[in-house]
């Protein structure tokens, strides 16, 4: 019997919702090569931070900053290979406590972010100063900086996909000019007996180490990134691990000889000086004016003409230094600044999904195909951010707190966030698991993520005390996102606590991981 169709019939057609499913096609190099391009690019500005508060003292903080960086890490290998979704730290505490935690843990992430792009930008044109002075200068610098930041901001709304054989190479190159660099320097300066002077003749208060401990952990920007990539790895329960183990070697590696090397070659009060917004230019600068052309010359020969020559190819080799360190550092930063607004826009996207912020923070552009909304809004936030430099003449110092600010917070829910995992869900499969644990009823606690929690959270009450611009703005903020999640969902009726769904109509359409990370 055929249908009739009668007035007032109403015909409902459902239309299916598209859903994107991120691919998983990254390698170990892949994600080494994320990784380490966020948090490798810190150097180039932690080292002159932290000299600036602790002169002296520089290495050793930077070593014990390291130690819980490693803590840091392993935690996030036992989390990520559990759950190998992006989301870091907000996704560890989801599974780990409930949905108001997570929202603290992301949004305390998003800060950090916020601070990552800030303080990468605010370093570029320092470096960039190797080829116009002018970009040194305070006002010229942070104008500068707020324009790169409004480019960058641009190209992400277009969605322009950044070349990945292009930050393959970046990276690549950035670690033969530093491992050349640091090389030069010890084997043609390193003096024991000067480094060790030099850090005693300049050894600073109590007070400074503590609060310079907090502010090196500046030194480890970028940690979640190899996190947040986990939905686009192959085999995420082991690459991921890998690739953050072959970080954490590489990274403490390289910040161990290179602040050795600036102490061989420079005093601590010149790394705090002039060369505290582009430190890694001054050891540069620092080995071409220590190196002498005609003497090296004249030692290895008598003859004129073979003085000559020999004086022009030592001339060329010392010159290498200041001219690559400009061009890497440049290169390198901007690639953390832009890597930092790619962070803010998943973040951002993951939290609208999962309805811990409003749809608009997870908007997606009809043509671009991107979260524009998130980061126009977090882009804008960096920029008022950076022109507080125009007039508070010790912003570097005040980027650093405020990074370790919303890093520690979210880095502190992490390890919480394993711990409360080992005793809520004790049989889950731990494809990477943490060793050095002890037995507390019955349950495996890790050692590392507990005195991973008590740093982290002790870095974070320091910057607290030390900090008040840090404490005021940091406050604020995460008071802000609060007010924000409890507002939200108590308008839709939602818990504040249990989880809801991820969002069926919030679509993206990532950026190309085989475009952007190649295996």
């Amino acid at each position: 019997m055929r249908n009739i169709r009668r007035p007032g019939d109403r015909v409902v057609r459902l239309h299916r919702t598209k859903v994107f499913h991120l691919r998983r096609v990254l390698g170990v190099p892949a994600l080494f090569s994320v990784g380490y391009g966020d948090v490798g690019s810190s150097i180039f500005y932690a080292l002159g931070l932290v000299a600036v508060v602790t002169l002296g003292a520089t290495p050793l903080v930077l070593g014990i900053a390291g130690i819980f960086f490693v803590f840091t890490a392993l935690t996030y290998a036992e989390g990520t290979a559990m759950y190998p979704e992006a989301g870091g730290s907000s996704s560890f505490a989801r599974h780990g406590f409930n949905d108001m935690v997570a929202f603290g843990a992301g949004w305390a992430l998003m800060f950090s972010y916020i601070i990552t792009v800030a303080i990468s930008a605010f370093t570029v044109p320092h470096y960039l100063g190797y080829f116009w002075p002018a970009l040194k200068e305070p006002v010229t610098g942070i104008l500068f900086s707020i324009g790169l930041v409004s480019f960058l901001m641009i190209i992400n709304v277009l969605g322009v996909r950044e070349s990945s054989h292009l930050n393959l190479t970046l990276i690549a190159l950035d670690l033969v000019t530093e491992v050349l660099m640091v090389v030069t320097a010890l084997l043609l300066f390193f003096n024991a007996d000067i480094v060790w002077r030099r850090m005693v003749q300049n050894w600073p208060s109590t007070q400074s180490v503590v609060f310079g401990v907090a502010i090196a952990t500046v030194a480890f920007t970028g940690i979640e990134s190899i996190s947040q990539l986990a939905g686009e790895a192959r085999e995420p329960q082991r690459r991921v691990p890998k690739a953050l183990i072959l970080m954490i070697v590489t990274v403490l590696g390289l910040f161990t000889a290179i602040s050795i090397s600036a102490f061989s070659v420079m005093s601590p009060v010149d790394l705090a000086g002039n060369w505290s917004e582009d430190a890694v230019a001054g050891v540069a600068d620092s080995i071409y004016n220590g190196i002498d052309p005609t003497v090296w010359a004249t030692r290895w020969t008598e003859d004129p003409t073979a003085q000559v020559a020999l004086s022009f190819l030592v001339n060329a080799f010392r010159s290498l230094f200041p001219l690559l360190i400009a061009i890497m550092g440049a290169a390198i930063l901007t690639v953390a600044t832009n890597a930092g607004l790619i962070g803010i826009s998943r973040t951002s996207f993951s939290l609208a999904e999962n309805h811990s912020l409003p749809p608009m923070f997870g908007k997606v552009h009809r043509k671009f195909k991107t979260p524009y909304a998130a980061i126009i809004i977090f882009a804008l936030i960096s920029m008022v951010i950076l022109a507080q430099g125009l007039v508070v003449p010790n912003i570097f110092t005040v980027l650093g707190g405020l990074y370790a600010f919303g890093s520690m917070a979210s880095f502190a829910m992490a390890h919480a966030s394993i711990l409360a995992l080992r005793v809520k869900e004790p049989d889950h499969q731990r494809p990477f698991k943490l060793r050095l644990n002890v037995r507390v009823k019955g349950k495996e606690i890790p050692l590392t993520a507990v005195l991973g929690l008590l740093f982290t959270v002790g870095v974070w009450i320091v910057i607290m005390v030390v900090q008040p611009y840090s404490r005021y703005f940091g406050l604020a903020w995460m008071g802000i996102g609060l007010a924000i999640y409890i507002l939200f969902r108590w308008r839709k009726g939602y818990s504040f606590t249990r989880h809801v769904h991820p969002h069926p109509k919030l679509t993206i359409t990532p950026i190309g991981p085989e475009e952007r990370h190649p295996s």
